[in-house]
Formats: C-alpha cells, sequence, structure tokens
C-alpha cells in the first residue's frame, strides 16, 4: 500500500470479508447465516451510513442474538435494520462465544453515499 493510498478506502468497492467477489444472492446469504448459526455463534446486526463506516464503530441493530437457532429470524431482523436504515450498510457478525472474537463478518447490505 502506498502512503497516497491511506486513508482513501472510502473508494474502495470492498467491504469485510466478501468484499471482492460479486454481490452473493440470496440463497448465498442464507447459506452464510446458515454457517453462522450451525457454529453456534451468536449473530449480530450492525448498520452505518457508507460516509461513517471506516472511521466510526457501527450501530448495533438491538442486541447479539445469542442462542438463536432459526435462519428466518437471522433473515427477518436483517431485512428490518435494512428497511429503517436503507441508505447505510448493514453487517452480519457472528460472535464466537469460545475463542471470544468474531467467527464470520460481511455486509449483506450495502447504502448509498
Amino acid at each position: 500500500m502506498q502512503n497516497s493510498d491511506i486513508g482513501n478506502f472510502e473508494t474502495s468497492n470492498t467491504l469485510e470479508t466478501f468484499g471482492f467477489l460479486p454481490k452473493m444472492d440470496q440463497s448465498e446469504i442464507q447459506a452464510q447465516v446458515a454457517y453462522i448459526l450451525s457454529n453456534g455463534w451468536a449473530p449480530a446486526i450492525e448498520h452505518e451510513h457508507p460516509s461513517r463506516s471506516f472511521d466510526h464503530y457501527w450501530t448495533m441493530w438491538k442486541l447479539p442474538f445469542f442462542g438463536e437457532r432459526d435462519l428466518g429470524t437471522v433473515m427477518a431482523e436483517l431485512e428490518a435494520c435494512h428497511r429503517s436504515f436503507p441508505d447505510h450498510h448493514v453487517r452480519l457478525t457472528g460472535y464466537d462465544n469460545y475463542t471470544q472474537s468474531q467467527g464470520s463478518a460481511f455486509v449483506v447490505f450495502e447504502g448509498r453515499s
């Protein structure tokens, strides 16, 4: 990375784990949510406006869904967050309580700048 590249992350199209891949369709997103749930990780939904997404902590949508096992519940909450904040990025994180770290994190919906 060149020094001139530092601070220009907002112009990049890469967001999170899968940012370099084509956008996921609904079934691919569901597969990732199922993976988080099958590992026993706590899903958490966060959102932030694109203009602030690289220099601020993201706002959490409700509390993490500790013990959640239902794919439909997580998908419904992702949709609800996106409906409430259509111009925000919406990220899903899977928290692994054993390693006390993020097992997975990716942007589900990209907001408008």
